[in-house]
This record gives C-alpha cells, sequence and structure tokens, in this order.
C-alpha cells in the first residue's frame, strides 16, 4: 500500500494523510510522546537485505487503558529504533487509530531520514483469517516521524468480544517492518528504466491509477478518446474528453510521472473525493458510460461498445411443458465468484450453473400454471476486451461485515471461452467467432476490507514482457510475479533455522488479483493498434507542447537562476495603485510591481539604461533605495545606492542587501517632479535628510490612500510640513490634521499619535517611516465607526469574513459575516443570532471546520469554550473562513449541564420499539431517566416498573441500578433498552434463577463452528426442576412465534461462545449452578435458528462508517 502526505504532497492510502487531526480518515504522521511499557515478543529475525522483523505487541487490560495515545516497546529494525502507537479511543475519530513510530526522532541528527515498508494488524483471536491488516510504504523524517492509519478499524469492531479482537480483555497487535534503503525506492526512473511513466496519487487514488493504466494501454481505446472532439476553447478541468486525453497524451510524451487533478475535476470532484478510496470496478462502470455518453454524436460514437460489450442471454426452460422465457442482456464486464472457485474457469462453470425451480419453488409458466424447469444464463457473444471482476469483497451475512476473500484462486495466460463444446455459449451464438483470450492486465488489491492499496501488472504489447504500475513508480516484472504471485492464498515462509524441526509457518497473502482484462486473440491486431501524434488533434498538441514547453523554460529557468538576480522595482505608481485596495500596511507587495531578471555580472548602470527604456526615465534622474526588514518585521526603503555601489555588479549589490541569500534584489525608484511635472534630478541628500511616505485616512469612508513622500530635515517638526501635506491631500491650507506614524502591524498593530511640536528626530522618526494623518476630530467623530487611524488599522488587521453553515447541510455556505478575529464568543454568536433573527444568541452552537477533511470537526464548540473568533477557526497548522452553526431548543450553557441519553423503549406487549433522547442533568441517576421515560411512554399497566439495561451486540450486559449517576454512562457503541420489569421477575423465588436468554445462527468455517448472536436479548426465570419443554411453552408465547417455525428452533446450553444441545426432557436449571463464569452474558441459553427479523432502525449506528461513499462523476 502506498501513502500520501499532507495536501498538497502526493503520496497515498485509502483514508486521507495528514498531520495528526481530527480526520474521519488515514495513513498520517502523529506528534512524539513518551512510550509506555506494555507487554511484547519480538520473532527471530532473518539476516538478509532488507532487513525485515515481524513485531508482536500484546496489550492487556485494554479497555481499562485512560491515556490517549499508548506506545509499545521499542523494537529495531535495520539498526534503527522503531515502537507502534495506537490511540485506543481513536484520534479523533469513532476508529482504532494506529501509527509507526520512529522511537528515537527527537534524538536523530538532523536531516536524518529512513525509508520502510510495513504492515500494521489487528489479530483476530478466534478466527486468524479475520484479522485485520494494512499495508503502506513511507519515508521517514523529522518532519514525518511516524506514520499509519487514522482509522484502522472501527471501535466498535474492536471492543466487540464477540468479534475476537478483543478476548479476556487483551488485544494483540502485530507490525512487520522492512527497512529499504532510501535511494533504491527515489531515486528510480521509470521511463528510462521501462520506456513508461506513472501517475501520481493524490491521497487515495490508486485505485483509479491502476485502473488509467489499464485503460491508457488499451491502444484503441486511446486512439478513441483522441479522437473525441475537443476545440482550444474547452478547459481540461471542465471537460472529461479533454482532461483524458491531456493525460494520456503526457503519458505518451511525458518523461516524469503524471499528475490526474485535471481529470478528477473534470469529474467534479473536490479535495474530499480524492482522498476517499472507492471501489476499481465502480469507478470503470461509471467512467465508461460517462465517455459513451460524451462519445454519442461523434466520429467514436460505439467505442465503448465495441471493446467492452458482450450479451449474455437469461432463461428459463419448462421441463414437462414447451415453454422457454428468455431475455437478452448486455454487459461492460463480468463479476465472477471467488470464494469456492479454484480458478476462472470453475467461476464459468459456476456463472452458467443450470438452477432447478421444483417443489415450493416452482415456476409459474404463462398459460401452462406451476411447472418445473431449468434457469440458467448462457453468452450470446463475447467482447474483443473482456473485463473480469473478481469478487474479492463479499458480504457476511453472519458477521453482519464486508469481508475480503483471500483465498487462491488461479487464471490463466490464455482463457478459452470455447471449452468443452461452447458450453458457456447459447446455441444462436456465432460459431464463426474463436472465443480465445489472452491476459493482458492483471489489477491487484493489497491489503484488507477497510482499505489497502491498488495497482496493475500490464503487458501492453501482448509481449512476454510484464511491466508493474504502482502509482508514479513503474517497473519490469516477470510472467510469475503478474500471474502466480497474485492468485492469493497461504505462502511458507522459509526457515529461520533449517535443520530444527520447525513447524513452516504460514501467512495468508493479501495481495491478489483483483480485475483481469482479456483480449481477443482474433480482435489483438485491431485492438494493439500503432497510435501516435497524427491521432491526436491539432489545438491539443498544440495545447499540451505549448504547456510542456512552458513546464522546460521553467525548468530552464530554475536551472539557470544563480546566474540572475531579480531586481523588484518599486515606484510612486506602485504605492498608488497598491495602498487602500489590496493592501493597508508597510508600503508595496513586492510581487506586483516590475521585475526584471539581470546576469549577476552586469553592472548596476547598465541595469539603469533598461530601467530608463521600461519606464521613460532618463538615467540621470534615478535614484535607487535598498529595502530592509527592520526587527519589527516591517519593510522600508533603508538607504539609497552610493556613487561606487552603482559601479558593481548588480550580483555584487544583491549579496550585500540580502542576508537572506535569494535571487532578488529590492529596490524603491525615487523620482523627482518639477513644477511641470516632468521628472528632474534628485537633489543631494544630506546626513540631515530623512525621507517620509505618507497615507491619508478619510474617517467618514473608512477608506485611506497613499498621497506622496516628502524629504525633511530630521530636526526640523511635523508643524513645519502641515501646509504641504494639506496640499498633498487637497486640503485648505490651515486644515487642523492629527498625524500618527505606523510602526509595524505583527502580531498586532502598533500606531503612535505624533506631536507636531517635537522635532522628527526627536520622535525618533528615520528613512522609510510612514505617516498617517487625517482631519482632526470634530463633533461628528461618534458617528464613525473607526473615527481614527489606528482604529482603522486595527480593524483592518483583524477582520475575518466568515462563511456560516447549517450542520445539517455542511456543504452549503448560508450566509457570510464580516467579523473581527479578535471578536469574542459572545460577539460571533450575537452576531449569528442577529442574522438569524434569534433573540437568544446562547442557543447558537457552533462547531469547527476540518481543513484537511472539508467537514465539520466532530465536536462542537463549546459554550465560551474560545476566547477569540480566531481561536474557532484555526485547524493545526491551518486556517479556515468555515462555522457550522446550529439552533437549539435550550440555550446551550443549559445543554452543556445536561446529560443526553439515547433510550430504545421496548413496549411490553406491542411488538414495537421507540426511541426516545432523555436529556436529564449530568448529576442525575438512572432511576431520574426511568421517572422522565414514564411521562413519554405508553405502559401496559399504571403500575408497571421499568428498567434499563446495556444491550451490546444482541446480548445485555448489565442492568443499571437506579442509584447509578448517567454522567459516565456511554450510548454510542452500547443500546439503552428501557423495558417493563415482567411480573414473574418481581415475584422470583428464593430458589428460582434468572437467565439470559440470546437467539444466535452458526457459521461453519474449516475446521471450527462461529456462534453468531442475533436479535433482542432478553431474561427468563428458571424454576427448580423445570424440563426444557416445560421452557419453550413459555417461550413460544412470550414471542409469539407460530408452531411451524418453533418446531425448527433448536435450544441450546451456551457456556464461552460453546453450544451444549438440550432435549425436551433435559431439566435446565441444573445447567446453571456453576457460578465461575467470567460474565452472566458467557452463560446462556440459547435459541438457534435462521434470522429473520427486521433488523432494528437503532443498529445501524452501531457500524455507521463501514461503508464507502459512492463512486459519482458529476460532469
Amino acid at each position: 500500500m502506498t501513502v500520501i502526505a499532507p495536501p498538497p504532497l502526493d503520496l497515498e492510502d485509502e483514508e486521507m494523510l495528514v498531520t495528526h487531526s481530527d480526520l474521519v480518515e488515514g495513513p498520517q504522521p502523529m506528534e512524539v510522546a513518551r512510550p509506555a511499557e506494555p507487554a511484547s515478543t519480538v520473532e527471530n529475525q532473518p539476516i538478509e537485505d532488507p532487513p525485515t522483523l515481524k513485531f508482536t505487541w500484546t496489550i492487556a487490560n485494554f479497555s481499562r487503558l485512560n491515556t490517549r495515545k499508548h506506545y509499545s516497546d521499542i523494537f529495531i529494525v535495520g539498526g534503527y529504533k522503531w515502537r507502534v502507537l495506537i490511540f485506543p479511543k481513536g484520534n479523533n475519530v469513532d476508529h482504532l487509530s494506529m501509527y509507526l513510530d520512529v522511537a528515537d526522532s527527537t534524538t536523530l541528527p538532523y536531516g536524518w531520514s529512513r525509508y520502510a515498508q510495513f504492515s500494521l494488524a489487528v489479530v483476530n483471536q478466534i478466527h486468524n483469517k479475520y484479522s485485520i491488516r494494512k499495508e503502506t510504504q513511507h519515508q521517514f523524517n523529522v518532519r514525518e516521524s511516524d506514520w499509519g492509519f487514522t482509522s484502522f478499524m472501527p471501535l466498535s469492531e474492536l471492543y466487540d468480544p464477540s468479534r475476537g479482537y478483543l478476548v479476556n480483555d487483551t488485544v494483540v497487535v502485530e507490525a512487520e517492518v522492512a527497512v529499504r534503503k532510501v535511494l533504491d525506492y527515489w531515486s528510480y526512473d521509470s521511463k528510462k528504466e521501462t520506456g513508461f511513466v506513472g501517475l501520481k496519487n493524490q491521497g487515495a487514488t490508486c485505485y483509479m491509477n491502476s485502473l488509467l493504466q489499464t485503460l491508457y494501454h488499451i491502444p484503441y481505446f486511446r486512439k478513441a478518446v483522441y479522437h473525441m472532439p475537443t476545440t482550444e476553447n474547452d478547459l481540461p478541468t471542465a471537460s472529461i474528453p479533454l482532461a483524458l486525453q491531456s493525460l494520456f497524451y503526457k503519458l505518451q510524451y511525458n518523461d516524469t510521472s503524471v499528475a490526474t487533478k485535471e481529470l478528477t475535476k473534470s469529474f467534479g470532484w473536490d479535495t474530499y473525493d480524492s482522498f476517499m478510496q472507492h471501489d476499481v470496478q465502480e469507478l470503470n462502470r461509471v467512467l465508461c458510460e460517462k465517455l459513451e455518453d460524451k462519445m454519442k454524436g461523434t466520429v467514436v460514437e460505439g467505442t465503448i461498445q465495441q471493446l467492452f460489450e458482450g450479451h449474455h442471454m437469461n432463461y428459463i426452460e419448462c421441463i414437462n411443458v414447451d415453454y422457454k422465457s428468455t431475455r437478452k442482456e448486455s454487459f461492460y464486464d463480468l463479476q465472477l465468484d471467488v470464494k469456492g472457485c479454484k480458478d476462472v474457469y470453475a467461476s464459468f462453470d459456476k456463472y452458467v450453473e443450470v438452477e432447478r425451480l421444483e417443489g415450493d419453488n416452482k415456476y409459474h409458466a404463462e398459460g401452462h400454471g406451476l411447472q418445473d424447469a431449468k434457469k440458467g444464463v448462457l453468452f450470446i457473444d463475447f467482447p474483443a476486451v473482456l473485463q473480469l471482476q473478481l469478487k474479492r469483497f463479499e458480504y457476511d451475512f453472519m458477521r453482519d461485515t464486508m469481508v475480503k476473500i483471500n483465498d487462491r484462486y488461479e487464471f490463466p495466460l490464455q482463457l478459452d471461452l470455447d471449452r468443452e463444446n461452447r458450453k458457456y455459449l447459447s446455441p444462436e451464438a456465432d460459431k464463426g467467432v474463436r472465443n480465445l483470450y489472452t491476459l493482458h492486465s492483471v489489477l491487484v488489491h493489497s491489503g484488507g476490507v477497510h482499505g489497502g492499496h491498488y495497482y496493475a501488472f500490464i503487458r501492453p504489447t501482448l509481449s512476454d514482457q510484464w511491466y508493474k504500475f504502482d502509482d508514479e513508480r513503474v517497473t519490469k516484472e516477470d510472467m510469475k510475479r503478474a500471474l502466480e504471485e497474485q492468485y492469493g492464498g497461504e505462502e511458507e515462509l522459509p526457515q529461520t533455522y533449517p535443520g530444527f524441526n520447525n513447524p513452516p509457518f504460514k501467512f495468508t497473502k493479501y495481495s491478489n488479483a483483483y480485475m483481469l482484462v482479456y483480449i481477443r486473440e482474433s480482435d489483438k491486431d485491431k485492438i494493439i493498434c500503432n497510435v501516435d501524434e497524427k491521432d491526436i488533434a491539432e489545438h491539443l498538441r498544440v495545447r499540451l507542447k505549448k504547456e510542456q514547453e512552458e513546464k522546460e523554460d521553467k525548468r530552464r529557468y530554475k536551472a539557470q537562476a544563480h546566474l540572475f538576480t531579480i531586481i523588484k522595482v518599486a515606484r510612486d505608481e506602485d504605492l498608488t495603485e497598491q495602498i487602500g485596495k489590496d493592501i493597508y500596511f508597510d508600503l508595496v507587495d513586492h510581487d506586483k510591481v516590475r521585475s526584471f531578471r539581470i546576469q549577476k555580472q552586469i553592472p548596476f548602470q547598465q541595469f539603469k539604461e533598461e530601467v530608463a527604456k521600461e519606464f521613460g526615465i532618463p538615467v540621470q534622474f534615478q535614484r535607487f533605495w535598498i529595502w530592509a526588514k527592520r526587527q519589527n518585521h516591517t519593510y522600508r526603503p533603508n538607504r539609497p545606492l552610493t556613487p561606487q555601489e552603482e559601479l558593481q555588479p548588480v550580483g555584487q549589490i544583491r549579496e550585500a542587501s540580502n542576508k537572506a541569500n535569494n535571487a532578488e534584489l529590492k529596490l524603491f525608484l525615487e523620482v523627482q517632479s518639477g513644477p511641470d511635472l516632468h521628472p528632474i534630478p534628485p537633489p543631494e541628500k544630506l546626513k540631515d535628510d530623512i525621507l517620509l511616505f505618507f497615507k491619508l485616512y478619510d474617517p467618514e469612508k473608512a477608506e485611506i490612500r497613499y498621497v506622496g513622500r516628502l524629504m525633511v530635515k530630521s530636526s526640523s517638526k511635523p508643524m513645519d510640513i502641515i501646509g504641504k501635506l494639506n496640499q498633498m491631500a487637497g486640503f485648505a491650507s490651515d486644515e487642523e490634521i492629527e498625524l500618527f506614524e505606523e510602526i509595524k502591524f505583527e502580531p498586532c498593530v502598533m500606531c503612535e499619535h505624533v506631536d507636531k511640536k517635537t522635532s522628527f528626530k526627536l520622535c525618533q522618526i528615520e528613512d522609510g517611516d510612514i505617516i498617517c494623518y487625517q482631519k482632526a476630530p470634530n463633533d461628528k467623530e461618534s458617528e464613525w465607526r473607526y473615527p481614527d487611524v489606528p482604529s482603522f488599522l486595527e480593524y483592518v488587521q483583524n477582520r475575518q469574513l466568515v462563511r456560516f453553515r447549517a450542520l445539517e447541510k455542511p456543504k452549503e455556505d448560508e450566509f457570510v459575516l464580516e467579523l473581527s478575529k479578535l471578536h469574542s464568543y459572545d460577539d460571533v454568536v450575537e452576531r449569528v443570532a442577529h442574522k438569524l433573527g434569534l433573540d437568544d444568541p446562547s442557543k447558537i452552537r457552533l462547531t469547527s471546520h476540518n481543513c484537511y477533511s472539508q467537514q465539520p470537526k466532530p465536536q462542537p464548540i463549546k459554550y465560551r469554550g474560545v476566547e477569540h473568533l480566531s481561536d474557532m477557526l484555526v485547524h493545526y497548522n491551518q486556517t479556515s473562513d468555515i462555522l457550522y452553526y446550529e439552533v437549539l431548543d435550550i440555550p446551550l450553557p443549559e445543554l452543556q449541564g445536561l446529560k443526553t441519553l439515547k433510550v430504545a423503549f421496548h413496549h411490553a406487549t406491542k411488538d414495537e420499539v421507540v426511541i426516545h433522547n432523555i436529556r436529564l442533568p449530568k448529576q442525575s441517576t438512572v432511576g431520574d431517566v426511568i421517572n422522565e421515560l414514564k411521562t413519554k411512554v405508553e405502559l401496559s399497566r399504571p403500575d408497571a416498573e421499568l428498567r434499563l439495561l446495556e444491550v451490546f451486540y444482541h446480548k445485555i450486559y448489565k442492568i443499571f441500578p437506579p442509584t447509578e449517576r448517567i454522567e459516565n454512562i456511554n450510548d454510542q457503541y452500547w443500546t439503552l433498552r428501557a423495558e417493563e420489569i415482567p411480573e414473574e421477575e418481581k415475584n422470583i423465588g428464593p430458589n428460582d434463577r434468572l437467565i439470559h436468554v440470546y437467539h444466535f445462527t452458526k457459521e461453519s468455517g474449516q475446521n471450527q463452528t462461529q456462534v453468531q448472536n442475533f436479535g433482542e436479548p432478553f431474561f427468563l426465570v428458571l424454576c427448580e426442576g423445570e424440563t426444557l419443554a416445560e421452557i419453550k411453552e413459555r417461550i413460544q408465547k412470550k414471542l409469539h412465534v407460530p408452531d411451524e417455525d418453533f418446531a425448527q428452533w433448536k435450544f441450546a446450553f451456551m457456556s464461552m461462545g460453546r453450544p451444549e444441545y438440550l432435549e425436551d426432557t433435559d431439566v435446565v436449571y441444573n445447567r446453571f449452578q456453576r457460578r465461575d463464569v467470567y460474565g452472566a452474558w458467557e452463560q446462556y441459553l440459547g435459541l438457534e435458528h435462521s434470522d429473520n427479523g427486521p433488523r432494528r432502525a437503532y443498529a445501524v449506528n452501531q457500524n455507521r462508517h463501514t461503508y464507502e461513499k459512492p463512486v459519482k462523476i458529476y460532469n
């Protein structure tokens, strides 16, 4: 599995990779913390290159871990220290989070780096085949000293004792680490080694990359894409055909890996879609359907059908009467069973297997009534390019989850679908077509059901040479690697110490074929055709060659950068243009002024001639000032260049002026104008002269602008230049004005009043300083929002446009407010309440934005939980402009003092369950919950008593005592069930026993049977001497089960998951005497029968993150 780092870097995995955060997904770095000391073992490490090791970490008392992070012991691989880091309750997600960490990262020398491929696993201690394992690779360094999976597995599965991951409160974690030389991976040149280039991974797009490479290497498909009509006015980000043409062109002619961002943008995907791992089969279908639609009415209409479309016939044929029903259907790919099939031929045999419709399942034939019949599928024709989707993922109904089938499954290099007298084909199939296929591509999935990595083995020309396309990396591979090693199944590790009588260690191969592409032998010359530049539209060639040239120019520009100096020249015109529009502080944005790229050895005087040509200012009228960064982080013109400096080469001046040692020299061009506004030679600058810049503020309009500069004597006073300033502002010569010095703006604004009667020197005003002035305040001052320069600059520095979204519609902006970063929590909610027309701002609850997942954070902002708006918008090192809001029915401070519990009330006589949200003060007890519930529910009798149970995966784990406080009750993974206490339990005798009764089914594996509970558990009173026959009668009456169904039920005494089946004459009471079993729920009366009941709606939340989003292409 490959991995990706935080945006915008391009590495990868199934989940989104970012710095540690409250994400929904992914492999990612974490912060460093001190290790704990858990129990762990290391297996012997074979001495080989690369060094590898399997590390086992046994974590006891897992559910009682009260640390957010938990570290394993340190283990050594390749001479490096490693450890495993877990978040037992999830890293701000409801999944277990797990990472591989460089244990001594804080003490390693500067610039350290190491590269490792590794897998992390949580072992299933009941059935090893259900262990969850994820693989990845990463270059560890000081910035990313750990890497792994934020959403490794759902906590609901981990903590469910019936699932086998938590046994006796112990979790077993495995890490397999292989340390490789960094150069082996990162210095590799795919184009040079193979002639092909790879595709960059955007986040979790390896599944898409493997499919795109497969489609690209079907030349007939590539040629058709090139021939789709596009124009020079189309944008690749808005046109799927143009984006695909562009991508294919770059794959064909680029020397380095190609980005897919244009293509995914043309799909209408945002960044978050690129970080969601989807299904290759689904993307393949959606993309082909989209291209088929885009090809309609063009010269390539029908290409998708010609390549990929086949037809089969569904039939039902009566045995005893002459009646047959058929239906022809088309397909672009075939879904083949893996489970129970040893190879592709066995899957095709199963596909066309005949089903008998008889007995209760007879077929209703029109005009003939119910008849015995045969039902099946036969193929009418196969496509030229046959895409076989292998069903490696299946829904396991017994376990109520998706599982990956890693069984061995073989596929041939040549596939003969005419075998055994054309048994797969219908009688009307064209006998002139020879359905002999040769293997073109093998798409591989490495990992488990919760995610993994995709790559492809392809032989582009159907020669013996295979290539592996793994995101950016393309390598040559032999046939064994592409075929046999992708069959799946189990593999034996070579013995570490030959000669010792050690049993061989077998492990399941988690990398196996997931999709196969075959090309028909008779069509291969047509499909593996030549595709060259003449197939590519002229405008596309021009556009893409221009892109390539620009890229080459940038490369060349970069390569030659050390020979040149960039000189950025700011002028009065730039200051006038920018101040008050683009910028408010300092004087200019240097990225928006005219820049010159000058060879370093050119004399500065020669550069001045360039400036004269560009600006029309003769050389003798130019005076240049060097900018300097001050200690307070402002940037101002500092001093004019001396005549001696102007004789030097530009490179020498840059080196002397720029301690940061970048390639830029920033200058201010001072030009003096005469009375006729034409340039004149600048006056000589004496020691007492200082150059000041002036901004004018209009408080009525709340606007500031640049009005010019003056050279003044440091010994003079501001009052000496009042007339000049009024003239520059267009005021009357005797207008009273106030002056302020703009000192700094980071981290806060400093703008101080200037005393007009004190000399500039005593005011510590020097070259490059900025004076802001305005008319002296009058009586109208109170009407103005920002009456003076300091208040206006404070506002500008902290203003923030915030996009507000309703929490239930997290993708849509509802409204935008202009706020201040310094606004308090109360200020913000007051503004939102006012916008919504709400009288009580305390009923507004806000939630921050996760910049990486583009989703609301899981936890809302607590009432006055942050000081300022700026705290609400920050997400680690990123700042957002989005907040989500909710309108509550009660004030937030009151709500935070309450505990909300979701309680499922089971009616005593009606077969219904109603969910109630009970909201009470946190200090309340379970008794208070019951009393509150009584006011909301319908009871079977007015004097009925209620109780509250904790139910988890169809077992009762606890009856809550009425005195227990509700503050610590967790209803996120456990269902809280309320029910009436039956009369028989109230009148329980001294020798009677209250037992647990659960429903179950059995799942048979190869060597073992697993019990799977389902349905609603309940209690039953056992009387001394009572037989199973008597108990059955009571259970049937309680559950209202019809006789015919109940006759199929089996009854078993269950202890630690093992059933002991009971006979009607057995005295059940005697079985429930032992008290040494851990937990009452592990000893129960089991009712074995099929699970036909509807699933309760509230159970959905227990697996709410186990299903992936569907693939959508929006454009």
